[in-house]
């Protein structure tokens, strides 16, 4: 390593710079009652994600509340830290995040002019691997890790030359860029599916259209001509003429047996890997066969459980094996459509607004264990469609779910290749001139 590489602190460097590291808002200071419904966001640690600040279900308070609280307002480079719990967590503030606040529970890091150091690099820095150990090795608390300023000034940091640490985060930030448009795009993706169900079996728009002696809107003649064009009535209400309105437990496997050997070893997967958003999951691991739900590719997961239901917490399994089984938390319940139905109608299901409320209100349970039972889920409604409309939405929506799949396989490679390149950068085991061939090299491996 050159001598011009720099051992230093984050709070040195925040010093040199002019910035600061700050404790976000108390309790004292932000109340539950000051959070509205549309506002300015409050970034809490649990809008930290792997990518970012995520804004979904994020805490918002008024006008008012943000200037009485503006020493903790965010401009672009602040970087934001859970103050407790997962301690690693921490994102880097972009342009659309500013005026946003530093939460309760979070901690601001404000670098300065950054005439040494550029906040990007800084926050590559902080998501190396030794960096997350040092700080939970010297988080304080015995149940819950704890950070305060004292201990983030203290993390260690090496500064190689600002040329440097530019081109590192510029060549880090490209390969965060593509895997954050292939995420975008399977939001997009999923949100045309969604679409789709919803016009198709809740609104039943081809089947209104024809009603009305109208051609089905973005529809090919073919496929128009497989809808009817009346309605009967049923005991629900209006269904298209020929459908069938089924309880779920009818209509699908709810929980179908699988079998797995105790002891075997497996495909896990816990909660904490299953998002709130997209059919993806963020990851498995092989473990031992235990007590636990049992599914194959092809099923959707349903969190049962508050607060994962109504936080919907969801997954369509698609990162098995052909001849695998997987398990996983006994919170789940499985979903597998009957024919005609496709499986990824189970998934569009699940996610659907209708369906959520309706597992949503039919908890039950202790206080903060309720959960939703499924012979209460079989009971819930569902319109099947003639074989050829199932089979044409199968088509459909089986071509978008394969996209989605093979996007999330094009950014785990890159993830795979970000994390890799990431240590060897920021110690200068690998210079810049050596990145492209490093990279070109990782790319034909994972291919």
């Amino acid at each position: 390593m050159s001598f011009e590489w720099l051992n230093t602190t984050l709070g040195e460097i925040c010093g040199a710079q002019g910035g600061a590291i700050q404790t976000g808002p108390f309790g004292s200071q932000l109340h539950t009652s000051d959070y509205k419904e549309f506002g300015i966001p409050v970034v809490m640690p649990t809008n930290i994600g792997e990518s970012g600040i995520d804004e979904d279900c994020i805490a918002r308070i008024d006008g008012f509340d943000v200037e009485r609280l503006s020493q903790h307002k965010l401009k672009i480079g602040d970087i934001v830290f859970s103050r407790r719990g997962d301690v690693t967590k921490n994102a880097l503030v972009r342009l659309h995040e500013v005026g946003w606040l530093c939460g309760t529970g979070c901690l601001k890091v404000r670098l300065g002019d950054e005439a040494i150091a550029d906040a990007k690099f800084i926050s590559y820095c902080l998501r190396l691997p030794e960096t997350k150990e040092w700080l939970i090795r010297h988080a304080v608390g015995a149940t819950m890790p704890n950070l305060n300023t004292g201990i983030l000034s203290a993390v260690p940091i090496t500064l190689p030359p600002l040329q440097s640490q530019l081109g590192i985060a510029a060549t880090l930030g490209a390969l965060d860029d593509r895997i954050t448009l292939l995420r975008e795009t399977n939001t997009t993706l999923e949100a045309i599916a969604q679409a789709l169900f919803k016009s198709w079996f809740v609104d039943f728009d081809p089947v209104r259209s024809k009603a009305e002696n109208l051609e089905p809107v973005g529809m090919d003649a073919t496929t128009a001509a497989l809808f009817p064009d009346s309605f009967e009535e049923s005991e629900s209400g209006l269904v298209p003429m020929g459908w069938r309105l089924m309880p779920l437990e009818s209509a699908y496997e709810i929980n179908p047996p699988r079998k797995l050997k105790k002891g075997e070893v497996a495909p896990y997967l816990d909660m904490a890997s299953v998002g709130t958003q997209g059919h993806v999951v963020s990851g498995f691991i092989n473990r031992e066969v235990g007590g636990g739900t049992k599914f194959i590719n092809g099923d959707t997961l349903l969190a049962r459980i508050t607060p994962c239901l109504e936080n919907g917490k969801s997954a369509f399994v698609d990162f098995l094996s052909n001849d695998q089984t997987g398990w996983g938390s006994t919170e789940f319940v499985v979903l597998r459509p009957k024919a005609p139905l496709p499986p990824y109608h189970g998934y569009l299901l699940a996610r659907h607004p209708m369906f959520r409320e309706y597992a949503i209100q039919s908890m039950s349970g202790t206080s903060g264990r309720q959960r939703v039972q499924n012979d209460v889920l079989g009971r819930y409604s569902v319109v099947v469609p003639s074989d050829k409309v199932a089979e044409a939405f199968g088509l459909a929506v089986g071509s978008i779910q394969q996209k989605i799949s093979a996007n999330q396989e094009h950014a785990k490679t890159l993830t795979q290749i970000r994390d890799t390149l990431l240590p060897r950068l920021i110690s200068g085991q690998l210079r810049l001139p050596d990145t492209e061939v490093a990279n070109e090299n990782m790319l034909s491996e994972a291919v």
